[in-house]
């Protein structure tokens, strides 16, 4: 928990001062090569993984720039939202987005649940509120807790953080690009040039190919 409290110093302080983007990014600098890359979803395409937290204020920030971004990403451009759970709340809500998403919905939702946490200050701490709250959206209810409870949702929540370990994360959010580059809001140096940084490294993988 510590090194995501500094993670979200160090988004908070690129907020607030982001410097000059290099036109030619690094290793080492606005972006780091893991050592042993993750496997991706699809091996056809480019993978642009954004690790989040609904709780997560740097998070619900990143949103009005990464949505655009992402409605204009090629086709040969796969992107991929993993909830990071480190345990309590962080576990409650990744299995909520997991849950809508299995039930195809959470793009209908995924707004309105950052809007409720953050502005509205609900909680959404336990499935039944989650289920009363997404049914105000025009989910059905007793759908969403069968699925939040069946097999193949806590299945998924124990992939997604060996996913998260396998990232090496240490604060949210967090991009990856192609399983092999991991980069935040602070080392990029803000929210636009976190989408640069992505841009760069989405070209560097075509090349590659």
């Amino acid at each position: 928990m510590r090194n995501l409290l500094l993670g979200a110093v160090v988004a908070a302080l690129s907020l607030i001062g982001a410097p000059t983007f290099a036109a030619d990014i690094q290793a080492g600098k606005e972006y780091v090569e893991l050592s042993n890359p993750v496997p991706t979803a699809e091996p056809n395409k480019v993978e642009v993984v954004e690790i989040f937290w609904y709780g997560c204020p740097h998070c619900y920030a990143f949103e009005p720039t990464i949505n655009p971004w992402i409605e204009k990403l090629p086709e040969d451009v796969n992107f991929v939202r993993i909830p990071a759970m480190f345990g309590g709340i962080w576990d409650v809500h990744g299995q909520m987005f997991i849950t809508l998403e299995a039930m195809n919905v959470e793009h209908k939702v995924h707004t309105a649940i950052f809007d409720a946490i953050h502005n509205q200050r609900k909680k959404l701490a336990t499935p039944e509120e989650m289920a009363d709250f997404v049914a105000e959206q025009g989910v059905d209810r007793d759908a969403f807790l069968k699925t939040y409870n069946s097999f193949g949702v806590k299945s998924r929540v124990e992939k997604d953080k060996k996913l998260a370990e396998a990232y090496q994360i240490e604060g949210v959010p967090v991009m990856i690009v192609n399983g092999k580059y991991r980069f935040d809001l602070g080392t990029a140096g803000g929210p636009e040039n976190a989408l640069k940084v992505a841009d760069q490294l989405i070209e560097k993988e075509r090349a590659a190919e």
